[in-house]
C-alpha cells in the first residue's frame, strides 16, 4: 500500500491518522506540504522518525526544494522526481491519499 499525504503535520491530522492505520512494510510519500514532517525541524512532532523504522518513507522533491527544504530532510528519507512518483503508484497496486 502506498500512502500519500499532502498536508503539514502541523495543520491537519492525516498524517497522525494515515500513521496510525499504515501497516508495516507499507510506503509513504509526502508531497506539498506534507514534506515538512520529514524535515530534521519537523520529525519531532511529526511521528516520522518513528514511522521509518516500520514504513518507507519518500518526498517528493520537486515540492522539497519548492519549500527551500532541499538538505533538511531525515536521513532514511528518499527523494523521488514526478517519474518516481508514477513508479511508486504502479508498484504500490492500493492507494491512499489523505486528505
Amino acid at each position: 500500500m502506498l500512502h500519500i499525504v499532502n498536508k503539514s503535520h502541523a495543520q491537519t491530522t492525516s498524517l497522525q491518522s494515515c500513521l496510525r492505520l499504515a501497516q508495516a512494510g507499507a510506503a509513504l510519500l509526502l508531497i506539498e506540504d506534507g514534506i515538512y514532517a520529514a524535515t530534521t525541524g519537523g520529525a519531532a512532532t511529526s511521528g516520522i522518525a518513528e514511522a521509518m523504522k516500520q514504513l518507507k518513507v519518500y518526498a517528493l522533491q520537486p515540492d522539497v526544494e519548492a519549500r527551500g527544504m532541499a538538505g533538511k530532510l531525515l536521513d532514511g528519507v528518499t527523494e523521488v522526481d514526478y517519474a518516481g512518483f508514477v513508479d511508486l503508484v504502479a508498484e504500490h497496486p492500493n492507494n491512499q491519499t489523505w486528505l
